[in-house]
């Protein structure tokens, strides 16, 4: 196993282990749980200077703006990877490189709240494409270069839990420093 892996500041809730065959309240209370993670990331970051802000979760780690911008790139990109799953035969879904895009000027120059705005909108639509599909939509299948073949059971899961592992790392730094 990756030590990486095991390391509880870089990973504070765990790495990603999927359940493969989740119930549909299982499937319904992760549903439910997207609308609430762009508002408990205003929540725990509304309060936070400047200083915070650029300030890395851990050493050689991302600052908590480049977390913010990333979970809403990474987010728009989900998104997108589950509407073309829904509509094409288990599409390759696209890579892209977070670390080199987490260093583009965007990410140190736009407001935070632009990106938890967009959060927020892309969650709700997310919510809705969600609550709208059938028990066996979530069967179907995209390929991915790090998982490999997944359902968007699956996918809806590693979601979920990617949107819980940033925050995590938010509230460690935010609780070392208070």
């Amino acid at each position: 196993m990756d030590n990486r892996m095991l390391d509880p500041i870089r990973f504070p809730i765990g790495q990603f282990e999927p359940t493969i065959n989740i119930t549909d309240e299982d499937r319904n209370n992760l549903i439910h749980q997207i609308p609430e993670m762009s508002h408990r990331l205003r929540a725990i970051t509304q309060d936070l200077s400047p200083i915070q802000l650029d300030t890395p979760y851990r050493q050689e780690g991302w600052t908590i703006r480049q977390i913010i911008h990333h979970l809403a790139d990474n987010d728009m990109n989900a998104y997108l990877r589950f509407k073309r799953a829904l509509t094409e035969h288990e599409p390759m879904s696209s890579t892209y490189r977070e670390d080199l895009w987490a260093e583009l000027h965007d990410y140190q120059h736009i407001p935070i709240e632009d990106s938890i705005f967009l959060l927020e909108l892309l969650h709700r639509r997310f919510y809705i494409l969600l609550r709208g599909m059938e028990p066996v939509d979530f069967h179907k299948k995209l390929r991915t270069a790090v998982l490999g073949n997944i359902t968007l059971d699956i996918a809806l899961q590693r979601f979920v839990w990617h949107n819980r592992h940033h925050m995590a790392q938010i509230e460690s730094l935010i609780y070392k420093y208070c």
